[in-house]
């Protein structure tokens, strides 16, 4: 099936701009995990949902682009937070929907993917987030890029945070059980590299 007959055509974002404060302050995407650089688990999951693939990143711009269409990067040099790289994705993209996925879940796979994509097809003017328990996921969401004037007004009234500003906007949720193991966030060394003889 080619990315235009698909149920829902929609440019990919990844995010790999942070900090990276629980990594000691390294480019968390580019660190290994099961001998692969974390962006390149999520490029393979992606690559073929897309032909409009953006990385958001702030640092090691050549290393990142063989893995994009496109990179993106923030208008602020502090890292502002996930939000600045959404903006940007979304003044970006392509298409008429946005999916993001942050770095640092490389255990996500190909039917959360499907099942976010059917569930925004059913509610296509409205962010449709994962969310397990009361916890909601809005850096794993698909948003309208219609919607993105509205980011940008909330982004210069000093809003920061996307599940605000995407609930505001009538998020609706895709709902996972609360221990769904694909949706662990690898963001600390001790997650991405467990000891030795710790099974995963």
């Amino acid at each position: 099936m080619s990315v235009e007959s698909s149920p829902l055509p929609c440019s990919i974002l990844l995010l790999a701009g942070g900090r990276g404060q629980r990594m000691g302050g390294q480019d968390k995407g580019l660190l290994e995990w099961r001998g692969e650089p974390l962006i390149a688990h999520l490029q393979r999951l992606a690559r073929p949902l897309t032909d409009d693939l953006i990385i958001s990143c702030n640092r090691n711009h050549a290393r990142y682009a063989p893995y994009a269409d496109q990179l993106v990067s923030d208008d602020s040099p502090d890292f502002p937070g996930p939000l600045a790289g959404i903006r940007a994705g979304l003044f970006a993209a392509r298409h008429g929907h946005l999916l993001i996925l942050p770095c640092d879940v490389p255990r996500i796979d190909a039917r959360l993917l499907a099942d976010l994509r059917a569930t925004a097809r059913c509610n296509p003017q409205v962010p449709v987030m994962i969310r397990h328990g009361e916890f909601w996921e809005p850096l794993l969401c698909i948003f309208p890029t219609a919607l993105k004037e509205q980011v940008e007004r909330a982004w210069q009234a000093g809003e920061r945070s996307p599940r605000k500003i995407f609930l505001q906007l009538g998020g609706v949720a895709l709902e996972c059980a609360t221990d769904d193991p694909r949706l662990a966030n690898l963001n600390t060394p001790e997650l991405l590299h467990p000891q030795a003889g710790v099974s995963e």
